[in-house]
């Protein structure tokens, strides 16, 4: 209250309506799998490994042979990912986990590819609903031909490969 006895104005802070999350695992041959969290669920170490394991049956049933050949698979440092119980189902995985620098948005595929452009790709538009939204992401990821992932995978072994001959500093471009 101020000195006359009146309450200030209430603030109000502007956010979106709805924030939805997903994690999706792709090769070089395009999306495998698309998982998103329910509304009131926490992503956890629990629910990253079940994830884990819809991750390799994705693998099996569309890439087959692949497991036997070996699945290099990219995870960056997050809690989740390092949380015991994820820990042991990306060893029950068979997947061969390749070493992520901790803070390095810039060996993300996610972030340095594949949000960026599907941010620019869905400006603006507006959607009803939930199933309207994933129903937008997932067609971006369908109309996308092998050669996109692929690229993007690429910047990602040139980007590795300038982290290193920096020795681990951050890369812009």
């Amino acid at each position: 209250m101020d000195e006359k006895g009146e309450r200030p104005p209430k603030k109000f802070k502007v956010q979106s309506r709805h924030r939805n999350l997903w994690r999706q695992f792709l090769d070089s041959e395009g999306v495998l799998l698309i998982d998103y969290l329910p509304k009131g669920t926490t992503m956890n170490g629990q629910y990253y490994a079940n994830l884990l394991a819809q991750a390799r049956e994705a693998v099996v049933q569309k890439r087959r042979g692949k497991l036997l050949r070996g699945v290099l698979f990219l995870q960056d440092n997050a809690s989740v990912h390092t949380a015991r119980v994820s820990r042991q189902a990306l060893k029950d995985t068979g997947f061969s986990e390749i070493d992520h620098p901790p803070y390095s948005p810039d060996l993300a595929p996610n972030d340095y590819f594949l949000f960026s452009n599907l941010k620019k790709e869905l400006r603006g538009r507006r959607f009803v609903d939930d199933n309207q939204m994933k129903m937008a992401v997932e067609s971006q990821f369908d109309y996308k031909e092998k050669e996109y992932i692929l690229g993007g995978l690429k910047a990602l072994y040139t980007r590795y490969e300038k982290c290193i001959s920096l020795e681990g500093d951050y890369i812009e471009k």
